[in-house]
Protein backbone atom coordinates (compact mmCIF):
# COMPACT_ATOMS: atom_id res chain seq x y z
CA UNK A 1 0.00 0.00 0.00
CA UNK A 2 1.14 3.55 -1.11
CA UNK A 3 1.88 6.34 1.87
CA UNK A 4 -0.70 8.08 -0.23
CA UNK A 5 -3.46 4.96 0.12
CA UNK A 6 -2.13 5.20 3.84
CA UNK A 7 -2.57 8.74 4.55
CA UNK A 8 -6.00 9.13 2.97
CA UNK A 9 -7.58 6.19 4.38
CA UNK A 10 -6.25 7.60 8.30
CA UNK A 11 -8.78 11.10 6.90
CA UNK A 12 -11.34 8.87 5.76
CA UNK A 13 -11.65 6.88 9.13
CA UNK A 14 -11.20 10.19 11.77
CA UNK A 15 -14.04 11.36 9.34
CA UNK A 16 -16.35 8.84 10.21
CA UNK A 17 -14.94 8.23 14.18
CA UNK A 18 -16.16 12.35 14.06
CA UNK A 19 -19.37 11.32 12.46
CA UNK A 20 -19.93 8.73 14.98
CA UNK A 21 -19.26 11.19 17.59
CA UNK A 22 -21.56 13.48 16.89
CA UNK A 23 -23.95 11.19 16.40
CA UNK A 24 -23.76 9.96 19.79
CA UNK A 25 -23.52 13.31 21.56
CA UNK A 26 -27.16 14.35 19.79
CA UNK A 27 -28.54 10.93 20.69
CA UNK A 28 -27.46 11.68 24.85
CA UNK A 29 -29.10 15.56 24.19
CA UNK A 30 -32.23 13.88 22.64
CA UNK A 31 -32.44 11.67 25.54
CA UNK A 32 -31.55 14.32 28.68
CA UNK A 33 -33.74 17.05 26.93
CA UNK A 34 -36.50 14.00 27.17
CA UNK A 35 -35.91 13.67 30.58
CA UNK A 36 -35.34 16.71 31.99
CA UNK A 37 -38.80 17.88 30.70
CA UNK A 38 -40.35 15.24 31.43
CA UNK A 39 -39.18 14.29 34.87
CA UNK A 40 -37.39 17.16 36.01
CA UNK A 41 -33.95 17.71 36.80
CA UNK A 42 -33.89 16.73 40.00
CA UNK A 43 -35.18 13.11 39.27
CA UNK A 44 -33.31 12.53 36.25
CA UNK A 45 -30.23 10.25 36.47
CA UNK A 46 -26.93 10.50 34.24
CA UNK A 47 -27.65 6.59 34.13
CA UNK A 48 -31.35 7.04 33.54
CA UNK A 49 -30.21 9.06 30.32
CA UNK A 50 -27.41 6.99 28.76
CA UNK A 51 -29.49 4.21 29.17
CA UNK A 52 -31.78 6.06 26.75
CA UNK A 53 -29.52 7.03 24.27
CA UNK A 54 -27.72 3.60 24.25
CA UNK A 55 -23.96 4.91 25.77
CA UNK A 56 -21.89 4.45 29.30
CA UNK A 57 -22.65 6.76 31.92
CA UNK A 58 -18.86 7.54 31.46
CA UNK A 59 -19.31 8.61 28.01
CA UNK A 60 -21.93 11.24 29.34
CA UNK A 61 -19.47 12.74 31.81
CA UNK A 62 -16.63 12.77 29.48
CA UNK A 63 -18.90 14.25 26.95
CA UNK A 64 -21.10 16.93 29.02
CA UNK A 65 -19.20 16.78 32.74
CA UNK A 66 -22.80 15.71 33.90
CA UNK A 67 -26.15 17.39 34.31
CA UNK A 68 -25.37 20.98 34.37
CA UNK A 69 -23.23 20.44 31.88
CA UNK A 70 -26.10 18.44 29.52
CA UNK A 71 -28.57 21.44 30.53
CA UNK A 72 -26.02 24.30 29.46
CA UNK A 73 -25.74 21.98 26.00
CA UNK A 74 -29.18 21.76 25.61
CA UNK A 75 -29.47 25.74 25.99
CA UNK A 76 -27.03 25.86 23.33
CA UNK A 77 -28.31 23.76 20.85
CA UNK A 78 -31.78 25.55 20.98
CA UNK A 79 -29.98 28.95 20.52
CA UNK A 80 -29.00 27.33 17.52
CA UNK A 81 -32.52 27.55 16.20
CA UNK A 82 -33.37 25.34 13.11
CA UNK A 83 -31.38 26.59 10.01
CA UNK A 84 -27.89 25.50 9.09
CA UNK A 85 -26.27 29.44 9.95
CA UNK A 86 -27.13 30.08 13.73
CA UNK A 87 -29.89 32.34 14.64
CA UNK A 88 -27.55 34.73 16.39
CA UNK A 89 -25.49 34.86 13.17
CA UNK A 90 -28.60 35.48 10.99
CA UNK A 91 -29.43 38.19 13.68
CA UNK A 92 -26.34 40.33 13.04
CA UNK A 93 -26.35 40.19 9.37
CA UNK A 94 -29.92 41.67 9.36
CA UNK A 95 -29.20 44.26 12.17
CA UNK A 96 -25.61 45.50 10.22
CA UNK A 97 -26.96 45.50 6.62
CA UNK A 98 -30.70 46.63 7.28
CA UNK A 99 -31.40 50.24 7.40
CA UNK A 100 -34.96 49.94 8.69
CA UNK A 101 -35.63 49.47 12.51
CA UNK A 102 -38.75 47.92 12.29
CA UNK A 103 -37.36 45.22 10.28
CA UNK A 104 -34.82 44.93 12.34
CA UNK A 105 -37.05 43.76 15.20
CA UNK A 106 -39.62 42.15 12.89
CA UNK A 107 -36.22 39.74 12.55
CA UNK A 108 -35.46 39.28 15.93
CA UNK A 109 -39.44 38.34 16.74
CA UNK A 110 -38.99 35.92 13.59
CA UNK A 111 -36.17 34.23 15.49
CA UNK A 112 -37.83 34.63 18.83
CA UNK A 113 -40.90 32.21 17.40
CA UNK A 114 -37.97 29.90 16.28
CA UNK A 115 -35.75 30.05 19.18
CA UNK A 116 -38.09 30.07 22.07
CA UNK A 117 -39.98 27.14 21.72
CA UNK A 118 -36.38 24.95 21.53
CA UNK A 119 -34.78 27.44 24.79
CA UNK A 120 -37.58 29.20 27.16
CA UNK A 121 -38.07 25.24 28.22
CA UNK A 122 -34.59 24.60 29.08
CA UNK A 123 -34.46 28.11 30.73
CA UNK A 124 -37.41 27.44 32.95
CA UNK A 125 -36.27 23.45 33.71
CA UNK A 126 -33.11 25.64 35.26
CA UNK A 127 -35.39 28.36 36.95
CA UNK A 128 -37.05 25.69 38.69
CA UNK A 129 -33.86 23.87 39.68
CA UNK A 130 -32.17 26.72 40.82
CA UNK A 131 -34.38 26.86 43.79
CA UNK A 132 -32.56 23.94 45.64
CA UNK A 133 -29.75 23.11 43.04
CA UNK A 134 -26.49 25.48 43.73
CA UNK A 135 -24.45 24.48 40.44
CA UNK A 136 -27.97 25.15 38.90
CA UNK A 137 -28.09 28.55 40.61
CA UNK A 138 -24.55 29.02 39.19
CA UNK A 139 -25.91 27.76 35.50
CA UNK A 140 -29.04 30.30 35.81
CA UNK A 141 -26.61 33.29 36.82
CA UNK A 142 -24.43 32.32 34.12
CA UNK A 143 -27.02 32.34 31.20
CA UNK A 144 -28.85 35.43 32.41
CA UNK A 145 -25.68 36.87 32.19
CA UNK A 146 -25.20 35.36 28.81
CA UNK A 147 -28.65 37.24 27.68
CA UNK A 148 -28.10 40.25 28.97
CA UNK A 149 -25.26 40.67 27.07
CA UNK A 150 -26.43 39.74 23.87
CA UNK A 151 -29.40 41.58 24.83
CA UNK A 152 -26.96 45.10 24.87
CA UNK A 153 -25.28 43.89 21.98
CA UNK A 154 -28.50 44.33 19.93
CA UNK A 155 -29.37 47.69 21.95
CA UNK A 156 -25.95 48.96 20.45
CA UNK A 157 -27.14 48.07 16.82
CA UNK A 158 -29.87 50.20 16.88
CA UNK A 159 -28.15 52.98 18.88
CA UNK A 160 -25.21 52.72 15.93
CA UNK A 161 -27.93 53.01 13.78
CA UNK A 162 -29.54 56.21 15.12
CA UNK A 163 -32.90 54.22 15.35
CA UNK A 164 -33.87 54.60 19.42
CA UNK A 165 -36.44 57.49 20.08
CA UNK A 166 -35.49 60.39 21.75
CA UNK A 167 -34.54 60.00 25.58
CA UNK A 168 -33.70 55.96 25.34
CA UNK A 169 -30.68 55.31 26.15
CA UNK A 170 -28.53 51.93 25.72
CA UNK A 171 -29.49 50.98 28.51
CA UNK A 172 -32.75 51.36 28.93
CA UNK A 173 -33.34 49.24 25.23
CA UNK A 174 -30.97 46.67 26.67
CA UNK A 175 -33.25 46.09 29.68
CA UNK A 176 -36.31 46.19 27.33
CA UNK A 177 -34.87 43.75 25.15
CA UNK A 178 -33.55 41.67 28.01
CA UNK A 179 -37.11 41.46 29.25
CA UNK A 180 -39.08 40.44 25.76
CA UNK A 181 -36.49 38.00 25.47
CA UNK A 182 -37.20 36.46 29.19
CA UNK A 183 -38.51 33.04 29.17
CA UNK A 184 -41.82 33.76 31.53
CA UNK A 185 -42.85 35.43 28.54
CA UNK A 186 -43.15 32.35 26.31
CA UNK A 187 -44.17 30.48 29.86
CA UNK A 188 -46.69 32.84 30.49
CA UNK A 189 -48.80 33.40 26.74
CA UNK A 190 -48.01 30.23 24.62
CA UNK A 191 -47.66 27.38 27.72
CA UNK A 192 -50.22 28.49 29.66
CA UNK A 193 -52.54 31.16 27.38
CA UNK A 194 -52.19 28.47 24.71
CA UNK A 195 -51.30 31.28 21.96
CA UNK A 196 -49.64 30.25 18.94
CA UNK A 197 -45.63 31.04 18.51
CA UNK A 198 -46.84 33.49 15.59
CA UNK A 199 -48.83 35.46 17.76
CA UNK A 200 -46.33 35.25 20.67
CA UNK A 201 -43.80 36.52 18.05
CA UNK A 202 -45.86 39.70 16.91
CA UNK A 203 -46.56 40.59 20.70
CA UNK A 204 -42.59 40.63 20.85
CA UNK A 205 -42.04 42.79 17.40
CA UNK A 206 -44.93 44.97 18.57
CA UNK A 207 -43.64 45.70 21.93
CA UNK A 208 -40.40 46.51 21.36
CA UNK A 209 -41.47 48.77 18.56
CA UNK A 210 -43.47 50.84 20.64
CA UNK A 211 -41.14 50.74 23.63
CA UNK A 212 -37.72 51.89 21.63
CA UNK A 213 -38.99 53.28 17.97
Amino acid sequence: MSRTTVKATRRYDSSGRQHTADLRRLSVLNAAGRRFLRDGYATTTVASIAGDAGVSVETVYKAFGGKPGLVRALWGQGLAGEAPVHAEVRSDEVSSTETDPTLIIATWARLSAEVAPRVAPVLLLVRTAATTDPDMQALKDELDGQRLGRMAHNAEALARGGHLREGITRQAARDVLFTYSAPEIYELLVLRRAWSVHDFAEFIRRGIVAALL
